[in-house]
Formats: C-alpha cells, sequence, structure tokens
C-alpha cells in the first residue's frame, strides 16, 4: 500500500509543477498586456508607431528594443515592429501616423522594391511622420524620393566618422519645437559623430543642432577630403516632403548610446512632432535651459 503511494506521488509532482509553470507563465503574459489585435484597438487614443528595421551591420535588435522601451514608456505612443517590409504595402502602413527607420540595406537584395519604396514615400507625403535613426542616412543608394525625406545622407566616399567620442552637441534652433528648452550645448558621451555627408540643396533641410568635426580624431586610412582642422556637422535636422515632417537623428550607435537622457529626451521630441507637428513631452530639468 505505502509503495503505491509512493509511486502515484512520484507521478503527480511533476503534473503539478508542469501546471504551475503554465499559470505562472499566462500570469506574466497576461498582467499588463494588451491583447492581440491591429493598430489602435488597444489604445486607439495613442500614437501609432511602426519601427521599419530587420537589416543593419549595427545592433538593429537590441537598437529597436531600445526605442521601442522609450516610446511605450511615455504611455504616448503604441508601437509595433517589422523586420521584413519588402514587399510592404500602402494597406500595411495605412494605421499608422508615424514610420521609424532603423534600417541598412546594404546590398541590392535587402532593397524594399519599388511597391514598398512607393508606398513608405506616399505615406509620408500624404502628411504623416518619418523619422530617420543614425544609419538609416547610409540605406537606399539611388532612391531619390528617401534622399529628399533624408536632406544628408551617408553614400560610397561621402560619409565618414572617427572613433567614438564624447563631444558637444550645440542647438543651433532653440525656437523649434523639437528643441525648444534644451540646454545647450549638450554632452553626448561616447558615440559616432557622422561627417561629410552628402547633402540635398541647402533649404531643402533645417539645422537643429551640430558638433564639431575634430579633424585630427581620424586616422591616416581615412581619405575623405577634410578641409581646415574641423567643421561644424549637422547632427539633427527635419526636412518636408509633401504634407508630411521628417526629423533626422544621426546620434545613437549602439543600445547603449540609446539609453541616455539626451538620446530618450531628442528622440521622443522628434517623434511626436515628425507624428504631429507638435510637442508636448517636456525637457528634463537636468537638460533644460
Amino acid at each position: 500500500m505505502t509503495l503505491k503511494i509512493l509511486r502515484s506521488f512520484l507521478l503527480i509532482v511533476p503534473l503539478l509543477a508542469v501546471t504551475l509553470l503554465l499559470g505562472q507563465a499566462q500570469d506574466k503574459a497576461g498582467k499588463g498586456k494588451a491583447k492581440a489585435g491591429p493598430p489602435g484597438a488597444n489604445h486607439p487614443e495613442r500614437l501609432q508607431v511602426l519601427i521599419i528595421t530587420g537589416q543593419n551591420p549595427h545592433d538593429w535588435r537590441g537598437t529597436t528594443a531600445s526605442l521601442r522601451k522609450t516610446l511605450e514608456e511615455t504611455e504616448k505612443f503604441e508601437v509595433r515592429e517589422i523586420d521584413e517590409f519588402r514587399g510592404g504595402t500602402p494597406e500595411m502602413l495605412a494605421p499608422y501616423g508615424l514610420i521609424i527607420m532603423n534600417y541598412y540595406d546594404g546590398r541590392k537584395e535587402n532593397r524594399f522594391g519599388e511597391r514598398a519604396d512607393q508606398a513608405l514615400s506616399d505615406f509620408v507625403k500624404g502628411g504623416k511622420g518619418l523619422v530617420l535613426y543614425h544609419l538609416s542616412l547610409g540605406a537606399f543608394d539611388g532612391w531619390t524620393d528617401y534622399e529628399k525625406m533624408s536632406g544628408g545622407n551617408w553614400r560610397p566616399n561621402q560619409g565618414h566618422h572617427s572613433a567614438a567620442h564624447d563631444y558637444s552637441l550645440d542647438i543651433k534652433d532653440p525656437a523649434h519645437p523639437i528643441t525648444a528648452g534644451l540646454k545647450s550645448p549638450l554632452m553626448i558621451k561616447k558615440d559616432e559623430l557622422f561627417a561629410n555627408l552628402r547633402w540635398q540643396p541647402e533649404g531643402s533641410y533645417h539645422i537643429l543642432a551640430t558638433a564639431y568635426d575634430d579633424h585630427s580624431l581620424y586616422n591616416a586610412r581615412d581619405t575623405q577630403t577634410k578641409s581646415g582642422e574641423g567643421t561644424n556637422e549637422p547632427i539633427l535636422w527635419t526636412t518636408q516632403f509633401g504634407a508630411g515632417r521628417v526629423f533626422v537623428t544621426a546620434l545613437g550607435h549602439d543600445p547603449e548610446n540609446t539609453v541616455t537622457p539626451e538620446f530618450k529626451t531628442i528622440l521622443l521630441r522628434g517623434a511626436e512632432w515628425a507624428a504631429t507637428g507638435k510637442v508636448t513631452i517636456p525637457v528634463p530639468p537636468e537638460l533644460s535651459k
């Protein structure tokens, strides 16, 4: 009798353990989580954001997760991400008010395709928002609309940076909604400083902030043209494409660079402006004038 009870007990214990673990997993999945549904189904009052990613020599998984977390923590944005936009359609983009691009194609086979290109162009041209983040400035060489939206692009022999280092970000337009209230300079810690980009005609982009690119920091292997001891390079800027607004930030090389107060504040305010034309997200006291 005792042996039978022991055997039954040994059979029941694993079953109880599995049941408990499943229950805990369901609790974790259910608590505080919105149910699955189309964009806006859970939080129609929030700005609907799509991050396009999936290809990038940088840590796109880490930076995408960080961007999403920063946006969602405000409870102002509802964010989804897609890591395969090749073949994308207007219908896929229709529910969103803002796209954040964290993508670099690199090779012809990683291009989205004509229909997806047109869908993105029409999305912005029709009055919605776009944020171009860091190395997305190097994407889509030869796509005219994308280059117009970008204002400046990293292109072959036009675009470089010295080793990541600390530098000062100088606010050039303190009246713009994105940069209004920010102190100047802002100190950027150990990030890349993009320089010598290929720019669209003057007047087609609006510079918000620059940083001084010290030419002495480059090694001898960099053969791109450099004039004088250094140049002030645009780091934050905006463009207008049709009825749509584009905010561009060259900041944020690694996930670690995307969690600083400076980066997060600039991203949030730039994203809100691109989506709505206004900024309500406050500047933290430590970054205020």
